[in-house]
């Protein structure tokens, strides 16, 4: 799986569920961003949610994990993290 089928699989997963976990934003980053997966490396998520909830995010996690067949490592986007990016 390449960078161009994952950002379309997250585009339909928000189109498909966006309201149901109260998704906002979903994007990748990491080795999915760059395009350099491997056949073992699993996919960065980040999403922003409106209603923030570790049940959501669980839900969101094991879903793209079934539709990706891959682990998936889910961060929730913050204003806080964005800033903790720029200064990297």
């Amino acid at each position: 799986m390449n960078q161009n089928e994952i950002l379309e699989t997250l585009s339909y997963f928000q189109k498909s569920k966006g309201d149901e976990y109260h998704i906002r934003r979903i994007g990748i980053f990491g080795s999915a961003a760059r395009n350099q997966l491997s056949d073992t490396s699993d996919v960065d998520v980040v999403v922003e949610l409106g209603e923030p909830d570790l049940l959501i995010l669980v839900g969101i996690k094991q879903d793209l994990e079934e539709l990706l067949k891959r682990s998936v490592d889910i961060v929730r986007y913050r204003e806080s993290l964005n800033e903790f990016r720029k200064q990297r």
